[in-house]
């Protein structure tokens, strides 16, 4: 059975996610009511020759090919190919049945790949959107580069139940600390430090602050060019957030969070 069909099928109780992560930043979340929402969704090789002299080639296979996506909201946090991937989002057969949701420069790569305009739905932080039954609120993100100054998380809400938050890429700024309102239980972030992204320090600072039941690495892995070990930020987590679990994610396996 492909790994689409058996986040189709796997079961989600009641103030309850299940997640799957594909990769870098990418996940698929699923609702106790079925609802399937993707956020950076990379499932291809594209970034293999975006940087000359630099490698990045995947190193995690693709564990669902574009064409067999289907999923009711897909969201990206910004417009950096391995979060936004027009190659993708051409890919997919399934763009007349999902919400395409992100900041306005991710819109524009949905309409340059043909995605119906009634599909997609820009949002910026603090903007809160209710699709069937998750909420996703747009959070601060700090840009990294000026290729995209329209850097965003997401605090996503489930059902009624679970929230989590994905920081998307960011640099450091004390202003990451305002999610902390929202009250996430489970914080996705991004560790690997290159590129002005946060480092594993700075990424068990913002989770110290927030204070999240469990806190989840990711953005580690997927380039030989940009990899760090998740261990320095577990160690680093228990020095800076002792009271914050870690928790390491495998690609393709369910996590299910009881909240």
């Amino acid at each position: 059975m492909s790994l689409m069909k058996e986040i189709r099928q796997y079961p989600v109780e009641k103030n309850s996610v299940a997640m799957w992560w594909l990769g870098q930043s990418g996940y698929i979340f699923k609702t106790s009511e079925g609802t399937l929402t993707s956020v950076d969704m990379y499932l291809t090789d594209s970034c293999a020759a975006l940087v000359p002299g630099m490698n990045f080639s995947r190193k995690v296979p693709v564990l669902i090919q574009p064409e067999e996506l289907d999923v009711d909201i897909y969201t990206c946090t910004h417009n950096h190919q391995d979060h936004t991937d027009p190659f993708t989002v051409r890919g997919l057969r399934n763009k007349d049945t999902a919400h395409f949701v992100g900041p306005h420069p991710s819109c524009e790569v949905y309409r340059a790949e043909n995605v119906e305009s009634g599909r997609i739905v820009p949002t910026w932080p603090q903007r809160e959107l209710e699709l069937r039954d998750v909420k996703i609120t747009g959070t601060f993100a700090l840009p990294t580069d000026d290729s995209d100054l329209n850097h965003m998380g997401f605090v996503y809400q489930f059902g009624g139940g679970p929230r989590i938050y994905v920081t998307g890429d960011t640099d450091f700024s004390e202003l990451l600390f305002s999610v902390e309102k929202q009250k996430p239980d489970i914080v996705i972030t991004v560790i690997n430090g290159g590129f002005n992204n946060l480092s594993h320090w700075e990424a068990a600072e913002v989770c110290g602050k927030i204070k999240p039941k469990v806190a989840i690495p990711c953005h580690y892995d997927m380039f030989p060019d940009n990899s760090i070990d998740p261990k320095q930020f577990k160690a680093t987590l228990g020095l800076r957030a002792p009271d914050v679990p870690y928790h390491e994610l495998r690609h393709g396996e369910p996590f299910l969070f009881r909240k």
